[in-house]
């Protein structure tokens, strides 16, 4: 494939004034072209065919066939990358969630008022996001495909204890992320040091990811709260419009919430985190990069393998996205690249190795 070539780009949605407006955003960028539009699933299931596009957006609310229903046999007969547009809204949110659990590469938030108007102030947002995904590595659901992720044995509750308010495992990700952490926090024990996690995702969504979170790991998966201590056991996302730090308090960790700019082009930014990771605890830290696009992660992740922690990057064959985990390994931040499957055992070994 020519990687100057521009990118295919097929629009479905049942809007004709929203197919208008993302052709007008799309066809400005310069790696993307609009091949084609579709008002509907079947329509669309045609000019796949006929198109043979490289990625395409995909409205969830549609006559006939909901895009939900469309990714999901999509997936199964013709995998491929795909954008989903969800509306801002409490259902629109656990719909988004469900649309990454199926194969979506990704999610635009779709504004409920004005949506000309709303496309088109988040143009070039949007545009970037539907160039990422098209490179994005799209299996048969479920993703990915071999193997499942290693249980990871519980620790030794002697183990957990004396290292409390020492150790830290923080965790990077993006594009593909959501379905990788799942997969992650599904097969780690309860009695983990506390996990650190930014994971970029629209405004909104977060609290939603971590309920779901929640109700399939062992662990206590929340959103983190400024200022509340870091414990044992639990999982702590930052909020979507806020960095998030960890900062020594008393003989523990402490979450520090911060506003301000874009950082490695994102705010929360991995990199903000691992920084402050590698200040607070050296070597009794590891640090992980999972998929995503960019390179958002991989300056702090070698600051922390510079201070002494442990670092590992998610492999080419597995990721989504491998831009995150590329960038960190040939800057010589990551000590070992894994497969996916093989994170939660790692996490397990490393927080039970001897002191």
């Amino acid at each position: 494939m020519n990687a100057d070539a521009k990118r295919r780009v097929l629009i479905v949605d049942d809007s004709a004034l929203v197919r208008q407006v993302l052709s007008a955003i799309l066809g400005q960028h310069p790696g993307l072209e609009v091949v084609g539009v579709a008002k509907d699933p079947y329509d669309a299931r045609e000019k796949i065919k006929q198109l043979s596009p490289d990625v395409l957006t995909l409205d969830v609310e549609m006559p006939r066939m909901d895009g939900l229903t469309f990714l999901g046999k999509l997936m199964k007969a013709h995998p491929m990358p795909a954008v989903m547009l969800s509306s801002l809204t409490d259902r629109g949110t656990a719909t988004a969630l469900d649309a990454l659990a199926l194969g979506a590469v990704d999610v635009i938030g779709k504004p409920s008022l004005d949506q000309a108007a709303g496309l088109q102030a988040m143009g070039a947002a949007i545009a970037e996001t539907v160039h990422a995904a098209s490179f994005a590595r799209i299996h048969s659901a479920p993703r990915p495909p071999t193997p499942p992720p290693e249980p990871a044995a519980a620790l030794a509750p002697l183990a957990a204890r004396a290292r409390a308010g020492r150790t830290l495992i923080a965790i990077g990700s993006s594009t593909g992320g959501t379905e990788a952490l799942r997969q992650v926090f599904e097969a780690i024990p309860a009695n983990l040091p506390p996990i650190a996690v930014v994971q970029h995702m629209l405004p909104g969504f977060t609290p939603a990811f971590a309920d779901r979170l929640d109700r399939a790991s062992a662990a206590t998966v929340k959103v983190a709260e400024d200022g509340e201590p870091l414990r044992s056991g639990t999982v702590y996302l930052a909020p979507s419009d806020r960095h998030f730090q960890v900062a020594r308090q008393g003989g523990g960790l402490a979450v520090q919430l911060m506003d301000g700019e874009r950082v490695s082009r994102h705010l929360p930014s991995v990199d903000v985190l691992f920084d402050s990771v590698a200040e607070a605890c050296g070597p009794h830290a590891l640090g992980v990069i999972l998929t995503g696009m960019g390179e958002d992660g991989a300056r702090g992740l070698l600051r922390m393998r510079q201070r002494g922690a442990r670092t590992l990057g998610q492999d080419e064959a597995t990721c989504v996205v491998y831009g995150m985990p590329r960038v960190a390994w040939a800057r010589g931040a990551v000590q070992e690249q894994c497969p996916l499957s093989s994170v939660p055992r790692l996490l397990a070994e490393w927080a039970d190795r001897p002191s």
